[in-house]
């Protein structure tokens, strides 16, 4: 037994040891074939060496080689010797005879050394000699192989010197000097190109002429445009005064660039453009490049690689029917279902006293009740289920000025990490009285759209002509200040810096299904319309009420018969149901009722003689409903006059003819385009294309325009340093300053304690105290 485990033992032990022993013997070849191959490498590298060197000094055509570098010809003989000497069968055998514990490689490279600088200490560089270290198993030496040689001062270094002591002679030269020696090949061509980009003769550049004070003050005052506005200086004056001065300077660079042939930068009939382009080119050839203003804030985020985060922002909630309320709710809608952003909607939330006040015979307990019922009114009229977010902000309701007022800092209840794209409804009125963050500085895009026509509301007011001055400049100023763009729905409204005109917003689906039944009614035959004419509105004297019952009247005999019936419910219905009796007019008051409502499509005729609307949704509504509508010819109904059904009047005799050719005949059915144009899909196409969203959505973040000039690229807007942002920068901190102080703020009609929300709003949206979120430290 002890035999048979001695035996197991050593056959155990004998195999182990043959295993090593191969493992050690497989583990050697592989280091000799190793050896073998870098021996091989050093050959091949000396023959491609040799047959690169050959092939330059060589070439197919003769006559192309250069004739001042033949003296490189000189060191083929050496190279030559070199590769017979080191590609010799012998090395890989010598190599690895000599591939030691403790060799290392060594090349002689002393001679070259000492025949191209003399002077050097030998010591230094540990007598010529490179070492290629094989970490902790030694070096080989080159020396050792070969042994040492004395060599003298190589024939092809004794030429490269004289080359380098007569280069230093002619760097003086220009280019062509130093060049024009050799003959014409692709070589010395690329050597004399590249040459020339990098010592550019002082004679071939050609300078930038340096503005002159007439362009530096065409400069300044278009630049003061907005701030020359609130002086009451027109901005037709100020383009007249900028093309004036630019008009002598811009014959000058024209008549120079024309007598040197050259392509002038001042090439388009845009004075503006003209201007910034010289502007650029000046700062361009000085080297500056502008980063920005004292206002200027680094803090926002780069979310270009990110999907965007649009935050809409409005001044009133359903259930209150109002534009406020409706409209933004639809732009959010179909702003999400393109899927090309994130959306929220920021709806201010008013406290049980206030919703008593403001929403009609409904009441909310929580936001969340208020957002099911603003979902579930949104779903029913658009027929698909839209995919953005609701939050609310704290706001009060102000009687004497019959709109909600933002309490606290509005923006921020939208994260800094959704803060990209902010669309303010009523900028205006968002601002008037905001203290808080910089809408500019938290967002990267901020764009206003205008609703409300303040001026004319206010000046049908006690002192309305004073209070219209002041609230006309506070506009300009907030709106300036806090926006990047502003979008006004029609020239009715006040004219605001950055502002330009368009029509944003669409339709209730549900009028366009109801135009389409009433036309194919119309076409099998049956009567689509049983009754006459009709108005609805809101009941205050602003909204028409007054034009209409003037109109009534004074022309009672003209439309005898003629019975309007009114639906609308307001502050001042009792007073214009008195007026209507007192003077005997045939109009019939009903309550107010849904647009959409079945009882409203067999009218005929809607009449609309406001003149106080900024774009009456309503008439849109009757427009896409196949009625006719008969509204005043006023900056506020310019969008509608491209429709047939449309009928403007100027004058009160002509509002009489209008009715008759209504009531005498039927309207026209809708074209699918007129539908299209109507439709809220059109209107968002619309709002991104004119507040620049498409360029901010598609991530193009340099809108700079640009020009060439010579050759180059000379972006505008991003050089020029801009005195109308740094301008905006200080009146937002001026106005911070001003809304900051309570007394202030009482002064101009703030309601008390709006600066910061109240602890009513602190449990009804689960906010901290106002102390909390914004401590006062000290005194």
């Amino acid at each position: 037994m002890n035999d048979e485990t001695q035996a197991t033992s050593s056959s155990k032990a004998f195999s182990f040891i043959s295993r090593s022993w191969r493992e050690v013997r497989d583990s050697a070849d592989a280091d000799i074939q190793l050896m073998k191959n870098r021996a091989n490498s050093f050959k091949n590298l000396a023959t491609s060496f040799d047959r690169e060197l050959e092939n330059f000094l060589n070439p197919a055509n003769r006559s192309s080689a250069p004739a001042e570098i033949d003296f490189v010809k000189k060191l083929q003989p050496k190279i030559s010797e070199f590769r017979r000497v080191y590609s010799a069968p012998e090395i890989s055998k010598r190599v690895l005879e000599k591939w030691g514990p403790r060799a290392r490689i060594r090349i002689d490279l002393s001679a070259i050394r000492n025949a191209i600088v003399s002077d050097v200490d030998a010591e230094r560089d540990g007598g010529g000699i490179i070492e290629f270290d094989r970490g902790k198993r030694g070096r080989v030496g080159f020396r050792e192989l070969w042994g040492e040689r004395e060599v003298g001062e190589w024939e092809p270094i004794r030429t490269l010197k004289m080359r380098l002591r007569e280069f230093e002679r002619k760097r003086e030269l220009s280019v062509e000097e130093i060049f024009g020696g050799f003959k014409s090949s692709d070589f010395v061509e690329k050597v004399k190109s590249s040459w020339k980009a990098i010592c550019k003769e002082p004679e071939e550049s050609k300078d930038v002429p340096p503005l002159d004070p007439t362009e530096l003050l065409a400069h300044l005052v278009r630049q003061s445009g907005p701030f020359l506005d609130h002086l009451g200086v027109k901005r037709d004056l100020c383009d007249k005064i900028v093309e004036s001065l630019c008009s002598k300077r811009k014959e000058q660079l024209l008549l120079r660039s024309i007598a040197g042939g050259e392509c002038s930068v001042l090439e388009n009939d845009n004075i503006n453009d003209e201007l910034d382009l010289r502007i650029a080119s000046v700062l361009q050839s000085t080297g500056h490049h502008y980063e920005g203003g004292f206002w200027t804030d680094f803090g926002k985020d780069d979310l270009s690689d990110k999907k965007r985060n649009v935050a809409i922002v409005t001044t009133a909630s359903l259930p209150w029917m109002t534009g406020t309320a409706v409209n933004p709710l639809f732009r959010a809608a179909y702003l999400a279902k393109t899927e090309q952003q994130n959306v929220t909607l920021l709806v201010p939330w008013l406290c049980k006293s206030d919703q008593e006040l403001v929403y009609p015979n409904v009441t909310f307990c929580s936001p969340e009740e208020q957002e099911n019922y603003m979902r579930n009114w949104l779903e029913e009229r658009v027929g698909f289920k839209a995919d953005f977010k609701i939050s609310f902000y704290p706001g009060k309701f102000s009687k004497e000025r019959r709109s909600i007022i933002p309490a606290g800092d509005t923006s921020q209840f939208i994260p800094s990490k959704d803060a990209d794209i902010a669309i303010l409804e009523e900028p205006e009125h968002l601002n008037w009285y905001h203290h808080g963050k910089r809408w500019t500085d938290k967002f990267n895009h901020v764009v206003g759209v205008v609703h409300t026509n303040y001026l004319e509301y206010i000046k049908r007011e006690k002192n309305g002509a004073l209070q219209a001055f002041f609230v006309k400049h506070i506009n300009n100023w907030v709106t300036r200040a806090y926006c990047d763009k502003v979008l006004r729905l029609s020239a009715a409204t006040q004219d605001l810096p950055k502002s330009v005109i368009c029509n944003v917003h669409g339709v209730n689906p549900k009028f366009l299904q109801i135009g389409e039944k009433v036309a194919t009614d119309r076409e099998q035959g049956q009567q689509a319309f049983s009754k006459g004419a009709y108005f609805l509105g809101k009941m205050v004297w602003a909204k028409g009420y007054r034009e209409l019952i003037d109109l009534l009247a004074k022309h009672k005999n003209d439309l005898d018969g003629f019975k309007l019936d009114v639906f609308g419910n307001g502050e001042d219905a009792y007073e214009v149901q008195s007026a209507a009796k007192r003077l005997d007019l045939n109009l019939n008051f009903q309550k107010g009722r849904d647009h959409a409502d079945d009882s409203l499509h067999g009218y005929k005729v809607f009449i609309n003689p406001s003149i106080s609307d900024v774009l009456c949704t309503a008439t849109a509504e009757a427009l896409a409903m196949g009625k006719f509508v008969i509204c005043a010819d006023h900056p506020s109904n310019e969008f509608f006059r491209s429709f047939p059904n449309c009928l403007t009047y100027k004058t009160s005799e002509d509002f009489v003819a209008r009715v008759k050719e209504a009531l005498a005949n039927d309207p026209q059915p809708l074209t699918p385009e007129q539908r299209y144009n109507l439709s809220w899909e059109a209107a968002t196409q619309r709002f991104i294309e004119y507040s620049e969203l498409n360029r901010i959505l598609n991530n193009n973040k340099d809108d700079a325009e640009s020009s060439r000039s010579d050759g180059k690229i000379i972006r505008k807007s991003f050089s020029v340093p801009n005195l109308s942002e740094v301008v905006d920068g200080g009146l937002a901190f001026a106005h911070y300053c001003f809304t900051g102080n309570e007394f202030l703020r009482l002064c101009t009609g703030a309601i008390p304690g709006t600066r910061d929300y109240d602890k009513q709003h602190c449990r009804d949206l689960h906010l901290l105290p106002p102390q909390v979120e914004n401590p006062i430290y000290g005194w």
